[in-house]
């Protein structure tokens, strides 16, 4: 059996957990509280980090390193376009989501108002939650813009992007932190990316001591 080492509302190991399931691939789940810097979990993946995906006998750690990996083993569906211009470009939002959109929105909302209580780590940065909230305007705007002559992120096909940028939202969305009123094009993409199979499991996440939204579930959002 493949096991996946992960936490719930970690958007690298959501990405890693949507190309698993696009590609129809089993896998165990284990949770894991890798701030706590387990020995054994550091065997796994030395940067102390998740997710990290034991599969064919290795274990293989970052998240776009994984989506790769599974994108080139096993071929059918797949998130990478052939075309080298558009598989360049999907590489570069993959990149925005996991790096610009990380740091500048995730790890201020769901970081603050999630992972400090999780991981004991004080209170919530009410200057980092306003500046959070500021970003995720500016972030949405970028996505409508790209959805303007796109069926999905990247080009006309869904890729890797997608996940990657939905895998961050549906972090945020489980603390309401998304306004999907915001421009309509977006959350279109999102409930066409929430209904597919894939997402079932995502959806089931919880997290003791944080209710997700209302709507988190909700195919009809």
């Amino acid at each position: 059996m493949n096991t996946l080492y992960h936490y719930p509302l970690s958007p690298f190991c959501r990405k890693v957990r949507l190309c698993l399931a696009e590609k129809k691939i089993e896998v165990g789940l284990v949770e894991e509280r890798y701030w706590e810097e387990d020995p054994e979990f550091l065997r796994r993946n030395p940067a102390g980090k998740v997710p990290v995906l034991k599969m064919d006998g290795r274990n293989l750690s970052d998240s776009t390193a994984i989506c790769e990996y599974l994108d080139e083993v096993h071929p059918t569906p797949p998130l990478l376009p052939k075309d080298p211009v558009l598989r360049c470009e999907a590489r570069r939002l993959v990149g925005w989501f996991d790096d610009k959109f990380y740091h500048e929105v995730t790890t201020k909302l769901t970081g603050e108002r999630v992972y400090r209580k999780v991981m004991g780590t004080g209170y919530p940065d009410s200057t980092n939650v306003k500046a959070g909230a500021k970003a995720i305007k500016y972030h949405i705007d970028y996505m409508a813009y790209l959805l303007e002559d796109r069926r999905w992120l990247a080009g006309n096909e869904m890729t890797m992007a997608d996940f990657a940028a939905a895998a961050q939202l549906s972090c945020l969305d489980y603390t309401s932190d998304v306004d999907w009123n915001r421009h309509e094009s977006v959350k279109d993409w999102y409930a066409k990316i929430k209904s597919r199979p894939a997402f079932r499991s995502i959806l089931a996440d919880e997290v003791p001591g944080f209710t997700p939204a209302a709507h988190y579930a909700d195919l009809d959002f």
